[in-house]
């Protein structure tokens, strides 16, 4: 059993749950916690660390894992959580190209064995929070991609993880230099863009059963006027009362399942 936070794995682990400067350079991220661990895709596990009474009670689970037993102190020091459920894992980070993200492999985007894209472009979100719940539903929703500017938060930031439930494993998502370029881009490729914007018309009255980008800004300042201008239209969800707009991972639920609503009411073609 490790019992000491002065272990150097110990120290590394610690290390990448506070910096992502550290997950960069390691190219490794962390998952904690029972449900985000069963999640995990075998090849991508690189380190298991679990306290003796989890292991006991979960056994079974590390049939073919190899792990070390830590002290319950050193399980607190390794974790961001209040109380640590008892195991964590240090896992190979997932790269995706923009290219890969957006689905612009080469082939038309209607030629994507009958998928229609539908890509969320998310530029300067700070709230794990938001991202992490944007990244859950956009699974649910049937988005085929992420896209986001270098100053949104980091899809490794722990908290970011654990919110979304499995779903980073899953959802193809990926930093730009650019967001406006790759709206652009994106544009030129057959997709329509939209901005979500204050000043826009009702989302209702859009069309998303094409390729379609939706672009969502900063929590506070909303989209920069550059990417706002670069889409094709601005929508907005209408609000009742004195209520001004959504926080940025409800008002991507509903453009995201706005989307699925129409997809679904449209046939397909073979």
């Amino acid at each position: 059993m490790i019992t000491s936070t002065s272990n150097v794995r110990i120290k590394n682990v610690i290390k990448y749950a506070k910096s992502a400067k550290e997950r960069r350079k390691a190219d490794v991220f962390l998952v904690e916690g029972i449900r985000m661990f069963m999640e995990i895709p075998h090849d991508m596990m690189r380190e298991t660390y679990v306290t003796e009474s989890f292991y006991e009670k979960n056994s079974g689970l590390f049939e073919q894992v190899e792990y070390e037993i830590v002290s319950e102190h050193v399980m607190e020091a390794m974790t961001d959580t209040r109380t640590p459920q008892g195991v964590v894992s240090v896992v190979k980070r997932l790269h995706y190209s923009p290219e890969e993200v957006c689905g612009l492999t080469g082939q038309s985007v209607d030629e994507r064995k009958g998928e229609t894209p539908l890509i969320m472009a998310l530029e300067n979100l700070q709230d794990p929070g938001n991202l992490g719940t944007i990244v859950r539903t956009a699974e649910g929703a049937g988005v085929t991609g992420i896209i986001m500017s270098r100053e949104t938060v980091d899809i490794y930031n722990p908290k970011v993880v654990r919110s979304t439930m499995g779903s980073v494993f899953r959802v193809p998502f990926c930093y730009v230099e650019n967001l406006v370029e790759w709206i652009e881009r994106l544009k030129e490729s057959g997709f329509s863009a939209f901005s979500a914007h204050l000043q826009g018309t009702s989302f209702y009255d859009a069309n998303y059963t094409k390729p379609t980008v939706f672009a969502v800004g900063n929590e506070g300042n909303g989209l920069t006027i550059e990417l706002a201008e670069a889409a094709n239209q601005k929508i907005k969800i209408p609000m009742m009362g004195k209520v001004e707009s959504l926080n940025a991972a409800t008002a991507s639920t509903v453009l995201m399942y706005e989307a699925m609503r129409q997809r679904s009411a449209v046939p397909r073609q073979n």
